[in-house]
């Protein structure tokens, strides 16, 4: 029974850390920079490249942040971002 015991705890833990893991890994830092593959596209209209999809995808997380301040709001909120979401599949979140 003991035993038992000794195995399940060993098991929790070894979950605990491999999702942290997965957690760290999937962790995104914010910097508003890394969108700058989408300049050209906010500010022309013109289509948005693959690189600029891709970091749309990978900033996705950090873009509440990103309506929330003033420096940035207007460029997520225009006219030419929404063509950039829908070009990319990749809606704005609700924040």
């Amino acid at each position: 029974m003991k035993s038992n015991v000794v195995c399940v705890v060993a098991l929790l833990s070894m979950a605990a850390v491999i999702l942290g893991e997965a957690w760290v890994a999937n962790a995104v830092t914010c910097n508003v920079m890394e969108l700058s593959p989408c300049g050209d596209a906010i500010r022309t209209a013109a289509p948005p490249s693959k690189a600029c999809c891709d970091k749309l995808k990978e900033q996705q997380p950090c873009l509440c942040i990103y309506i929330k301040d003033p420096k940035f709001s207007g460029y997520v909120n225009s006219p030419n971002s929404k063509k950039i979401e829908i070009a990319c599949g990749t809606p704005k979140p609700k924040c």
